[in-house]
């Protein structure tokens, strides 16, 4: 029985199966070594790229100095730095919030956190946020809660942490 591979293989290319034949016999080698400065020599040269041609310059409106005595408003995402939670922060979310909690920590500003839209927190949640009020009231930094969520203060009522955390008691908002 003749096993060479010409004889094991149905060929559809008539060159394929040239090259095959010739490298089963040792005709042609199987494989062309080549060294890597042959691969380089042997590759399509790319034209240089001419250069661009050049645009007319824009003209641009006057210049507008500022006056003296007037002083721009100053904008309100200058004056705090803020974080709207999601509406879920349970175990699932907790690395994307304290990711959250941990870039707004060296903030000098107070920090505002929005919870008007918080619907649902777990022990994993409430100890997040408790720690971050801690590590910035230990280096003498402000947090401000923005809204209002039903499922937070029931959290931090039942897990004691209403004082820690800062919330306002129910009858003061």
């Amino acid at each position: 029985m003749d096993l060479r591979l010409r004889n094991c293989v149905k060929f559809r290319s008539p060159y394929l199966k040239s090259r095959v034949t010739g490298a089963d016999i040792g005709a042609v080698p199987a494989v062309t070594p080549r060294s890597p400065d042959q691969i380089m020599k042997t590759r399509k040269r790319k034209p240089p790229v001419g250069k661009r041609a050049s645009r007319p310059a824009q003209r641009r409106g006057p210049k507008r100095r500022a006056v003296a005595g007037r002083k721009r408003p100053v904008p309100a995402a200058a004056v705090t730095a803020a974080l709207s939670l999601a509406a879920e922060c349970t175990v699932a979310e907790a690395d994307s919030l304290k990711t959250a909690l941990v870039r707004l920590l060296p903030e000098s500003r107070p920090v505002s956190l929005h919870i008007g839209s918080l619907r649902r927190i777990d022990t994993a949640g409430v100890q997040l946020l408790a720690a971050f009020a801690r590590d910035r009231r230990a280096a003498g930094r402000r947090i401000e809660w923005l809204g209002r969520a039903p499922v937070l203060d029931a959290a931090a009522t039942l897990l004691g942490l209403r004082g820690m955390l800062g919330l306002a008691a129910e009858d003061d908002r």
